[in-house]
């Protein structure tokens, strides 16, 4: 997948034994994340994981495994605490370890929007992208999730790499109702509309791209290529000069470069 989404995710999972849990509907229930935690166990779980996942963003997987299982050690019923362990885990291309870890997660609290969207994202990249979609249906349903939009564009992400334009769309379009800022969601509109025919759809979708966040070679790219089919040479050249200025060394302007253009 495009590689400006790669901050878009926040991939881990848990599972336990056997069998994943069940998706759920719509919850009013307060994410775990959001509680307060109660008792010198809990607090230290907490404060294990929050620590963990700093070390996880900064790239440092083996002190964010430790923190994980100090974590766990800390208070085995604390759900987060397998969310980090999974995130780890399938970080490390582990997994079945990851599963369990993600499916114990979930057991422990089934309806939390952050796990059920890593255990999402956890199937997508496991080749079981139509099972994964329940899980962001019910990461997006949390009434109380702080980002919403996140779930619904992983699951219009994943759409896409088995090729469902149109659910791909769908979700997409929910993604930017929740958020109209979400220029990933925007950008992925607007390469399903140039890929289908509707080229001024797909132009104005990606000014919209543009006026949210800086060019980047895919963005400079997709808005040569749509100009191109649309015959202004002008506009085609003025994305191109960018795509030289700026991005000599991508992908995207070595496809230029041998005349790839589709």
């Amino acid at each position: 997948m495009n590689t400006r989404l790669a901050g878009l995710v926040v991939v881990g999972m848990l599972a336990g034994c056997a069998g994943s849990p069940t998706p759920n509907a719509e919850t009013s229930e307060m994410p775990v994340s959001q509680q307060v935690a109660v008792g010198d166990a809990r607090q230290r779980a907490k404060a294990h994981t929050e620590l963990g996942m700093l070390y996880l963003r900064e790239g440092r997987i083996a002190v964010a495994l430790d923190e994980a299982r100090l974590a766990i050690e800390s208070d085995q019923g604390y759900p987060l605490g397998y969310n980090l362990l999974g995130l780890v885990r399938m970080y490390l291309k582990e997994e079945k370890a990851a599963e369990d870890s993600f499916t114990r997660a979930l057991r422990l609290a089934p309806t939390d929007p952050e796990i059920n969207n890593n255990f999402g994202w956890f199937l997508c990249q496991s080749g079981r992208e139509q099972q994964s979609l329940s899980y962001f249906e019910t990461a997006s349903k949390s009434q109380l999730y702080a980002t919403p939009t996140k779930p619904l564009t992983n699951a219009g992400i994943c759409s896409l790499s088995i090729k469902d334009d149109k659910a791909a769309e769908e979700f997409l379009s929910r993604a930017l109702r929740v958020d109209p800022a979400n220029s990933d969601a925007q950008f992925l509109l607007a390469d399903i509309c140039y890929r289908t025919g509707r080229l001024a759809q797909a132009r104005n979708r990606l000014a919209e791209v543009h006026k949210m966040s800086e060019p980047t070679a895919q963005t400079l790219w997709l808005g040569a290529r749509i100009e191109r089919k649309l015959g202004d040479r002008d506009e085609e050249m003025r994305h191109v000069n960018q795509l030289r200025r700026k991005f000599q060394e991508s992908r995207e302007f070595q496809l230029f470069m041998q005349g790839k253009y589709e």
